[in-house]
């Protein structure tokens, strides 16, 4: 098996197609869109889709930023060698999309500044800490890992959304809706100013802002439209009634669905809350079994 070229073709896979729960909740979106401009929004929106998988074309000229989660059972081990072909195989794949060269040169100030330019080579963006996952996770998406699973997510994250993503904290005052209906707010805000829609929204609620941004990138990884919770329901139907709509022409369809990843919590009378308004072209997600 040659990992580091599988993991390269995965690379190509997150950017180049979307998963069939996308595809099948975007086609119902269609059927049910009663705005004229938005149901031809999303019809354009379907057809990028479908080209971009038939030519092996980025669903946009945003190709993101590599995110990796690790699935790893009992059983398994990781390797510094298996890390060194994950970095490996991210590059070979960023440069054979081709990505959208975004690593910016220089020592640390120089990078803030941005003020010696970027690499020319898109595989010179490194990708960001890898997330380890296995069956010892506590939370709405906790996995049933076999002790020989050894799974490697790839997720390309890209920048609009993280302009508009945040991770706070919020004073839960004993209530679940409290906590809930404030990620709704603040998701409704960022998605008025997104550009991007329809959006699949991912919120994580943990302990610590590291924790709740890990959990909102593992209901990325995992989630699926075809299998909503009543909480992601509740979400979305929320968010829809906002009226943005695809593009912000209005209509029913402002998401297609949404994730809500809750871990482990505290003794505290705060919960954090980690909100991210994906583009129409994220969730990308690839997986490599080894």
């Amino acid at each position: 098996m040659d990992i580091v070229n599988d993991i390269s073709k995965s690379i190509v896979e997150a950017s180049t197609r979307l998963s069939d729960d996308k595809l099948r909740a975007l086609e119902r979106a269609i059927e049910m869109e009663t705005n004229e401009n938005a149901a031809w929004c999303l019809s354009q929106i379907l057809e990028n889709y479908n080209v971009a998988q038939d030519t092996k074309f980025p669903l946009c000229d945003d190709t993101g930023i590599a995110h990796v989660i690790v699935e790893i059972g009992s059983e398994r081990q990781i390797t510094g060698e298996l890390l060194s072909q994950i970095h490996e195989g991210i590059e070979l794949g960023l440069n054979s999309l081709p990505a959208r060269p975004m690593a910016v040169k220089g020592n640390d100030i120089e990078r803030i500044e941005q003020s010696e330019g970027l690499f020319e080579k898109p595989g010179m963006l490194k990708p960001a800490p890898i997330l380890i996952d296995c069956a010892n996770d506590e939370s709405t998406y906790k996995r049933d890992i076999s002790p020989d699973t050894l799974n490697i997510h790839f997720l390309l994250e890209g920048g609009g959304p993280e302009i508009r993503a945040k991770t706070l904290r919020v004073y839960h005052k004993r209530s679940f809706s409290n906590v809930i209906s404030t990620a709704v707010r603040w998701l409704n805000d960022s998605l008025k100013m997104l550009g991007c829609t329809p959006s699949i929204p991912a919120i994580g609620i943990g302990r610590t802002h590291f924790e709740a941004t890990s959990l909102l990138l593992k209901a990325i990884a995992y989630g699926n439209l075809d299998n909503q919770s009543d909480v992601e329901k509740f979400v979305s139907s929320k968010l829809n009634e906002s009226q943005i709509g695809p593009l912000g022409l209005g209509g029913k369809t402002t998401v297609l669905g949404s994730y809500v990843n809750i871990g482990n919590q505290r003794a505290s009378g705060v919960r954090i809350v980690s909100v991210r308004p994906s583009c129409f072209v994220e969730p990308r997600v690839a997986c490599l079994k080894l």
